[in-house]
Protein backbone atom coordinates (compact mmCIF):
# COMPACT_ATOMS: atom_id res chain seq x y z
CA UNK A 1 0.00 0.00 0.00
CA UNK A 2 1.37 3.09 -0.94
CA UNK A 3 2.59 5.37 1.79
CA UNK A 4 3.35 9.26 1.28
CA UNK A 5 5.40 11.77 3.56
CA UNK A 6 5.40 15.43 2.52
CA UNK A 7 8.55 17.40 3.78
CA UNK A 8 10.18 20.90 3.48
CA UNK A 9 7.32 23.43 4.48
CA UNK A 10 7.86 26.33 6.42
CA UNK A 11 7.74 30.45 7.38
CA UNK A 12 8.63 32.23 4.28
CA UNK A 13 8.19 36.01 3.26
CA UNK A 14 5.58 37.24 0.97
CA UNK A 15 7.25 36.70 -2.24
CA UNK A 16 9.92 33.83 -1.36
CA UNK A 17 10.00 30.53 -2.54
CA UNK A 18 9.47 27.00 -1.11
CA UNK A 19 10.13 23.04 -2.41
CA UNK A 20 7.60 20.62 -0.84
CA UNK A 21 8.57 17.24 -1.39
CA UNK A 22 6.63 13.68 -1.03
CA UNK A 23 8.41 10.61 -0.57
CA UNK A 24 6.92 7.16 -1.16
CA UNK A 25 7.03 4.09 0.27
CA UNK A 26 5.24 0.64 0.48
CA UNK A 27 4.81 0.92 -3.45
CA UNK A 28 6.31 2.64 -6.62
CA UNK A 29 5.59 5.55 -7.37
CA UNK A 30 4.82 5.43 -11.19
CA UNK A 31 1.87 3.48 -10.69
CA UNK A 32 0.19 6.82 -9.39
CA UNK A 33 -0.54 10.04 -10.24
CA UNK A 34 0.24 12.15 -7.82
CA UNK A 35 -1.63 15.20 -6.68
CA UNK A 36 -0.70 18.02 -4.02
CA UNK A 37 -3.63 19.83 -2.13
CA UNK A 38 -3.73 22.45 0.51
CA UNK A 39 -6.36 23.67 3.32
CA UNK A 40 -6.32 27.28 4.86
CA UNK A 41 -7.30 27.66 7.84
CA UNK A 42 -11.36 27.62 8.18
CA UNK A 43 -11.62 26.34 4.23
CA UNK A 44 -12.14 23.52 2.77
CA UNK A 45 -9.20 21.39 1.21
CA UNK A 46 -8.23 22.61 -2.45
CA UNK A 47 -6.44 20.75 -5.26
CA UNK A 48 -3.41 22.54 -6.29
CA UNK A 49 -1.74 20.73 -9.19
CA UNK A 50 -1.32 16.92 -10.02
CA UNK A 51 0.80 15.10 -12.31
CA UNK A 52 -0.16 12.24 -14.78
CA UNK A 53 2.46 8.68 -14.29
CA UNK A 54 2.37 8.04 -18.05
CA UNK A 55 3.32 10.96 -19.72
CA UNK A 56 3.93 13.61 -16.54
CA UNK A 57 1.84 16.23 -18.04
CA UNK A 58 0.78 18.15 -15.16
CA UNK A 59 -1.92 20.54 -14.63
CA UNK A 60 -2.64 23.82 -12.15
CA UNK A 61 -5.54 25.44 -10.25
CA UNK A 62 -5.54 29.07 -11.51
CA UNK A 63 -4.59 30.29 -8.41
CA UNK A 64 -1.26 28.70 -8.64
CA UNK A 65 -0.19 28.65 -12.23
CA UNK A 66 2.63 30.11 -13.36
CA UNK A 67 3.88 30.01 -10.01
CA UNK A 68 3.93 26.59 -8.83
CA UNK A 69 5.71 23.75 -10.22
CA UNK A 70 5.05 20.67 -9.45
CA UNK A 71 7.43 17.29 -10.82
CA UNK A 72 8.33 14.12 -9.51
CA UNK A 73 11.60 11.64 -9.67
CA UNK A 74 10.42 7.91 -9.90
CA UNK A 75 13.89 6.87 -9.81
CA UNK A 76 13.67 8.21 -6.33
CA UNK A 77 10.29 7.05 -5.72
CA UNK A 78 9.66 10.95 -4.51
CA UNK A 79 7.29 14.09 -6.39
CA UNK A 80 8.16 17.76 -5.84
CA UNK A 81 5.69 21.04 -5.83
CA UNK A 82 8.13 24.34 -5.99
CA UNK A 83 6.53 26.92 -4.86
CA UNK A 84 8.17 30.52 -5.85
CA UNK A 85 6.44 33.93 -5.62
CA UNK A 86 4.35 33.21 -2.28
CA UNK A 87 1.52 35.41 -1.28
CA UNK A 88 -0.07 35.51 2.19
CA UNK A 89 -2.62 33.35 0.78
CA UNK A 90 -1.03 30.42 -0.13
CA UNK A 91 -0.85 29.66 3.52
CA UNK A 92 -1.96 26.37 4.60
CA UNK A 93 -1.34 22.99 5.37
CA UNK A 94 -0.24 21.05 2.00
CA UNK A 95 -0.87 17.39 1.36
CA UNK A 96 0.42 14.92 -1.82
CA UNK A 97 -1.87 12.48 -2.49
CA UNK A 98 -1.61 9.46 -4.43
CA UNK A 99 -4.40 8.26 -7.47
CA UNK A 100 -4.55 4.46 -8.83
CA UNK A 101 -6.93 5.47 -11.57
CA UNK A 102 -6.85 9.32 -12.63
CA UNK A 103 -5.99 12.48 -11.25
CA UNK A 104 -7.33 15.93 -11.28
CA UNK A 105 -7.68 18.47 -9.11
CA UNK A 106 -10.39 16.82 -7.38
CA UNK A 107 -9.88 15.18 -3.76
CA UNK A 108 -11.97 12.18 -4.74
CA UNK A 109 -9.73 10.94 -7.43
CA UNK A 110 -7.04 10.00 -4.67
CA UNK A 111 -6.63 6.71 -2.73
CA UNK A 112 -3.68 7.83 -0.83
CA UNK A 113 -3.14 10.69 1.38
CA UNK A 114 0.25 11.66 3.25
CA UNK A 115 -0.23 13.85 6.47
CA UNK A 116 0.87 17.50 5.17
CA UNK A 117 2.93 20.19 5.98
CA UNK A 118 2.48 23.50 6.80
CA UNK A 119 3.56 26.39 4.91
CA UNK A 120 3.38 30.17 6.39
CA UNK A 121 3.34 32.68 4.25
CA UNK A 122 4.24 36.23 6.02
CA UNK A 123 6.18 38.64 7.01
Amino acid sequence: QLQLVESGGGLVQPGGSLRLSCAASGSRLDYYDVGWFRQAPGKEREGVSYIRNTDSRSYYSDSVRGRFTISRDDAKNTAYLQMNSLKPEDTGVYYCAGSSTYGSLAEAAFDYWGQGTQVTVSS
